[in-house]
């Protein structure tokens, strides 16, 4: 009786296993008949093992990277149809370029002057262009900055263009 058969009858080794073990006696045997050693078959193998894993690690990083991309555009659809003002009805013209081409929206009049002062912003929405207040423009600026399409960046620190007092300086040491 073999030590296979004997294995088997104690039941210290699975029918499975004894084949596998076949298997893999056999595929030495053809290797020593091709010349090859065990050793480079191995080292093949663990190469091949190697490129699997890169190729599966690079398909996993795109995945998440498609993931990510579709997170993203969904925080960004979520802010604008969550902010977006109400134009309807809207009389004045707004118009801006958008990829070198004028575009004009109605939008209500003190939307104008809010959109030229940099209080409003104009970004793609699903249908068309949406009015967004400043605060949340930069926000979607932040996550996908070419969906803002208009946002007028004012100066802090320049005076206001009808300050009567724009041409007296407040001295440095003014007590209040």
């Amino acid at each position: 009786m073999s030590l296979k058969d004997q294995l088997l009858k104690a039941g210290l080794a699975d029918k499975k296993r004894a084949r596998q073990a076949e298997h893999q006696k056999r595929q030495a045997n053809k290797q020593r008949e091709r010349g090859e050693s065990v050793d480079d078959a191995a080292a093949r193998v663990r190469q091949l093992q190697a490129e699997q894993a890169e190729r599966s690690r690079l398909l996993n990083q795109q995945r998440e990277d498609e993931a990510r991309q579709k997170a993203i555009s969904a925080q960004v659809r979520q802010l604008v149809m969550a902010h977006r003002l109400p134009r309807e009805r809207g009389e004045a013209p707004y118009q801006f370029t958008d990829d070198k081409k004028i575009q004009k929206i109605y939008v209500l009049p003190p939307m104008v002057d809010q959109l030229a002062r940099g209080q409003l912003a104009v970004v793609h929405g699903d249908n068309g262009y949406e009015v967004v207040p400043a605060n949340i423009a930069a926000r979607i600026q932040e996550r996908r900055p070419e969906t803002v399409v208009v946002l007028h960046q004012r100066d802090k620190n320049a005076p206001a263009e009808d300050d009567p007092y724009a041409d007296y300086p407040i001295p440095d040491d003014l007590m209040w």
